[in-house]
């Protein structure tokens, strides 16, 4: 029962916001009850409308609230209460060992029941850096991180676990793709309106499906790319910028070592190259040098492409995750997006569409941009988050395991600690 452990959303109706933001009296009385619906069974019927209960039966809803208290402990007060329309808000109840957050949507017509419900949000009580730091230690296989203050004169490094381990970082690659384009677009050498066509499809993503060829503009395969890790997206930009100049990239955000990662590949030569088919290929590339990768990538192009690939070969289990993948230490990551946060301009907004993490811990942020990864043995997650106060903060990590499948419900568990505890 770890469907609650990070977010899960029971049944939401969005309902028209208004320009109030006081709650009703009804709405008050729900989000009181709520702290007993937590906490024994009983009474659900005259809580929850027929429309929740279809989608969550009885039995379902007290399962989740036990596994609740099994992680948290007693139930014991409701807390704050943040208000996003009369019928609306973010509900936090207060439990023995952690404050969770939840929207919680009442109909509007008596008698005001209950018709959306979802955890958005978990702190623990007492929780501090050190432990953090042992539960990120404690991860099967290799972990690191990286928390760095980012001041003018660059990162002020904060707290670190193996904080110079080159890790795999899958789709965080996408970082450096956006960060050229930016620098293409500060240098007149690009505009975000621009229209190019969609050439390159990948697996993953919406524009799997879209028309071969479609014209889109430069922002929107970006906005794809990063808010929602669109391959396509990803590939078409990387081809379309030069793959020379994003490689380039790499080494102006400075990163330690670029030759260990160039040069970056496209998502569908790095599943092909996975490929059991292409074992002789990729054995090639990986001892070779990054001139000589870049030959081999152009000599055998036509078995690099993602109608060439047996997705079912490489998508099971962790492949390839330590010598085929996009590499960089938690540092790299870190100075990629201090470099971000100081010329990226129209990529910041795109960065902050998709915070990675639930919405009432994002709220904490007064700015919260990220990119992640992640594919079979591989997380990673990474953050720039402005603070209330103006401060400017960076959070870099990353989980590989060569053996299993890693657990990406509690690597976003720590990440989203790892954040409320430098927001305060």
């Amino acid at each position: 029962m770890r469907l609650w452990s990070i977010l899960i959303t029971l049944f939401v109706i969005f309902l028209p916001t208004g320009s109030l933001a006081q709650p009703t009296v009804a709405y008050q009385q729900r989000a009181s009850q709520l702290l007993d619906m937590l906490s024994a069974p009983g009474g659900e019927d005259a809580y929850f409308s027929t429309l929740f209960l279809d989608a969550v039966p009885v039995a379902q809803w007290r399962a989740l609230a036990a596994d609740l208290r099994n992680q948290h402990g007693r139930p014991v007060a409701r807390g704050a209460v943040q208000v996003e329309s009369p019928t609306t808000g973010v509900v936090e109840i207060r439990y023995e060992r952690a404050t969770v957050g939840f929207t919680l949507v009442v109909a509007p017509q008596a008698p005001h029941r209950v018709i959306g419900l979802q955890l958005v949000g978990t702190r623990q009580s007492g929780d501090s850096m050190d432990r953090l730091l042992a539960d990120i230690a404690g991860l099967p296989g290799r972990a690191a991180l990286s928390i760095a203050r980012l001041d003018e004169a660059g990162p002020v490094w904060l707290h670190d676990h193996r904080a110079d381990a080159l890790m795999a970082i899958g789709s965080s690659f996408k970082l450096y793709i956006v960060a050229e384009l930016a620098r293409a677009v500060a240098a007149g050498e690009r505009r975000w309106s621009d229209v190019i066509p969609l050439s390159h499809k990948s697996f993953s993503g919406r524009l799997l499906t879209t028309p071969d060829g479609a014209p889109m503009t430069l922002h929107s395969l970006a906005l794809a790319m990063i808010a929602e890790s669109d391959n396509s997206a990803a590939d078409t930009l990387l081809l379309a910028l030069g793959r020379t100049k994003v490689d380039a990239m790499v080494g102006i955000s400075g990163h330690a070592r670029p030759d260990a990662t160039l040069p970056l590949l496209t998502t569908a030569e790095a599943f092909a190259l996975k490929m059991p088919a292409n074992a002789d290929l990729a054995r090639r590339y990986v001892g070779a040098t990054p001139d000589a990768r870049r030959a081999l990538i152009a000599a055998d192009a036509k078995r690099l492409t993602a109608g060439a690939v047996d997705i079912g070969t490489v998508a099971e289990v962790p492949t390839a995750i330590d010598s085929i993948e996009w590499f960089a230490t938690p540092r790299d990551m870190v100075h990629l997006l201090d470099w971000l946060r100081r010329n990226g301009g129209d990529a910041l907004p795109i960065m902050a569409v998709n915070p990675g993490i639930a919405p009432a811990d994002a709220k904490r942020w007064r700015y919260l941009g990220y990119k992640g990864g992640s594919e079979p043995g591989v997380i990673a997650m990474n953050f720039l988050a402005q603070a209330r106060d103006g401060r400017w903060f960076a959070i870099a990590a990353s989980w590989n395991d060569n053996t299993a499948r890693v657990d990406e419900a509690r690597f976003v568990a720590l990440l989203t600690r790892a954040l409320n505890l430098i927001a305060g």
